[in-house]
């Protein structure tokens, strides 16, 4: 009924791309290497909802050898995977997310992302948490040479989280 999915994925940096996290465009002097936009963060996220949901994996689903794939949005995949955990009859309970990364800052970007990821699951901000940290200058992330973003996802059977949407609009759960 409750089920967990938790991925990890990582980009190196490259010059003249745009650096782009959560869908939201970060001011940045390297953007991320990948097939599609290569959002980092996005893909983690993708990756931990397929596995919540027993659906493999975002290659898998979205081949890096194939074109039409090449610069997509990863907000547009990010669509496709939710279609898939409604079409598997769950629901997205929560998200827990992080990035790995010595620069750019993130902080201010925050609310930014968080809202971006939330409208596009169709979920409540507060079902959102981003956080970012450094690798204390150690491995590829602290030589600053990419990025890697771990996600943690949770997801309940639709029955179930409608039951207990209609017992807490009931008042019998506080």
């Amino acid at each position: 009924m409750f089920k967990v999915g938790f991925a990890y994925d990582s980009h190196r940096f490259v010059q003249n791309r745009k650096l782009l996290l959560g869908g939201i465009e970060i001011e940045s002097e390297y953007g991320l290497e990948g097939h599609s936009d290569a959002d980092v963060l996005l893909h983690a996220l993708m990756d931990a909802l397929l596995g919540a949901v027993g659906s493999g994996d975002i290659g898998t689903h979205f081949p890096d050898n194939d074109p039409k794939y090449k610069n997509i949005s990863s907000l547009k995949l990010l669509t496709k995977v939710n279609e898939e955990v409604n079409q598997k009859k769950f629901v997205i309970n929560n998200c827990d997310l992080v990035v790995i990364a010595e620069k750019p800052k993130l902080k201010p970007y925050r609310s930014q992302i968080v809202a971006s990821i939330a409208e596009n699951l169709n979920i409540a901000k507060r079902d959102v948490n981003f956080k970012a940290t450094t690798n204390e200058k150690m491995g590829f992330t602290g030589r600053g040479e990419g990025m890697a973003a771990y996600a943690v996802v949770s997801v309940v059977e639709k029955k179930l989280w409608q039951f207990l949407r209609d017992l807490n609009s009931e008042g019998s759960i506080k």
